[in-house]
């Protein structure tokens, strides 16, 4: 069958490397795509969120599924606009309807719904710049760090972590009062500070029943030791060696099974991926906040590790027979060293030409932002290469992502050195 991916980064073309490998694909196409997907698949000049122009093509190629990789398509509808379209109602959209989408979309529809059912989380309020003043109140009885995000899709950096009272409300009247986030933080969720270490659980659901995917750990400060600026993620591990089979068990009866159980009672339609943000506070996992996508770039350690054929899950998920799909796993251990352009996440430039590509032995390069210009491959985003390689365990795999990556080369490159540190 003929599929159309959306989206561009280092997720999609570990998607399209994966859906490329299926005998199930028969051409793959990517809207708008990379320098990566493009060795691989056909793009295709469309922005995601333009759902007329994804029509068209679709219609005209004769796609027969659709694999949404952001979550800005999702969030906008893009799964009710194929159902509601008389021409298009039959082709299945592997991501949620708009209405699960929010899980995402909204931090506070996402709160609203943990407590609903019962899903341990971090205490909160939300705000608005009507009740700024109410905002201070309840930052006054939380002890500091204080967590603060915007409430809508602020590309990753809506959330604000901050240890001083009067900064936080200072960044409280900024983000209401002075829009820093745009329409994003018109309305903001307060959160008391959970102490621990982070990972994320990926689960595939149907609706009905679910798979639980690789866990993953990602690195998201730009300087080593989880120091500096958070960016959309320096690098990622799977699985998470802390995860014994008892947190998992936990991880499953308390988080996993009301989160499905809870979109099945809401009516919610979903088919696709609830990723699920956990930190473990002492033996116990919480949930920090749901997406109703893969990670990036965990999505370039997750798909690596499962062997079964991901057209054939999609399908299962389409067709709500994912609980009868044998699902499998690679054992080994995957990690992935990002690599980005000098400066990010603050101001850095494109157009520079990477070499070295066929050096690379042993590891997977992933394209995240890059562009063929004149038959050259040239840096195109804040986060330019994703490597990934297997190994017995992290210290094995990242060490060869490291030896891959002095193999490859442009202007004023970047990398963290200590993926994995902590673990």
């Amino acid at each position: 069958m003929n599929i159309l991916l959306l989206g561009s980064g280092g997720r999609e073309h570990a998607f399209a490397w994966k859906i490329t490998q299926s005998s199930q694909c028969t051409q793959l196409f990517v809207a708008p795509g990379n320098a990566g997907t493009q060795q691989i698949a056909k793009n295709v000049a469309i922005n995601p969120n333009d759902f007329e122009a994804v029509k068209t093509f679709v219609l005209q190629e004769n796609i027969k599924m659709v694999v949404v990789g952001p979550e800005d398509p999702l969030v906008n509808g893009v799964y009710d606009f194929f159902k509601n379209d008389a021409e298009l109602s039959s082709i299945p959209v592997i991501g949620p309807s708009k209405y699960g989408a929010q899980l995402e979309g909204s931090k506070e529809f996402a709160k609203q719904f943990l407590v609903k059912n019962t899903i341990p989380t971090a205490k909160y309020q939300s705000f608005t710049a009507e009740t700024v003043n109410e905002g201070f109140a309840f930052l006054e009885t939380l002890q500091p760090p204080f967590v603060l995000k915007a409430d809508g899709l602020a590309a990753g950096k809506g959330v604000l972590i901050l240890n001083d009272l009067q900064e936080a409300k200072e960044e409280l009247k900024n983000m209401l009062v002075e829009a820093k986030f745009g329409a994003a933080s018109a309305k903001v969720v307060i959160e008391e500070f959970l102490d621990g270490i982070e990972l994320s659980c990926f689960v595939l659901t149907d609706g009905k029943s679910y798979k639980i995917l690789p866990t993953a750990k990602d690195y998201k400060r730009i300087g080593e030791g989880d120091q500096g600026l958070n960016t959309g993620g320096m690098g990622a591990i799977s699985p998470v060696p802390f995860v014994d089979a008892d947190f998992m068990q936990k991880i499953e009866e308390r988080i996993v099974i009301p989160t499905v159980n809870g979109l099945k009672n809401d009516n919610i339609e979903y088919k696709g991926f609830v990723f699920i943000g956990l930190i473990k506070v002492g033996n116990d996992p919480f949930v920090i906040e749901y997406n109703v996508r893969m990670g990036d770039p965990e999505t370039e350690v997750v798909l690596p590790r499962i062997k079964s054929d991901l057209v054939a899950l999609f399908q299962a998920v389409a067709n709500e027979e994912l609980e009868a799909f044998t699902f499998e796993l690679d054992e080994r251990t995957a990690a992935t060293v990002m690599v980005v352009a000098g400066g990010y996440p603050e101001d850095y430039t494109k157009g520079d030409v990477i070499t070295g590509f066929e050096n690379v032995e042993d590891s997977i390069v992933f394209h995240a932002g890059t562009k063929l210009e004149n038959n050259q491959v040239v840096t195109n985003g804040g986060r330019v290469l994703a490597v990934t390689s297997y190994g017995n365990d992290f210290k094995e795999a990242t060490k060869k992502s490291y030896q891959n990556i002095e193999k490859l080369n442009f202007d004023k490159m970047y990398y963290r050195k200590d993926i994995g540190f902590d673990l």
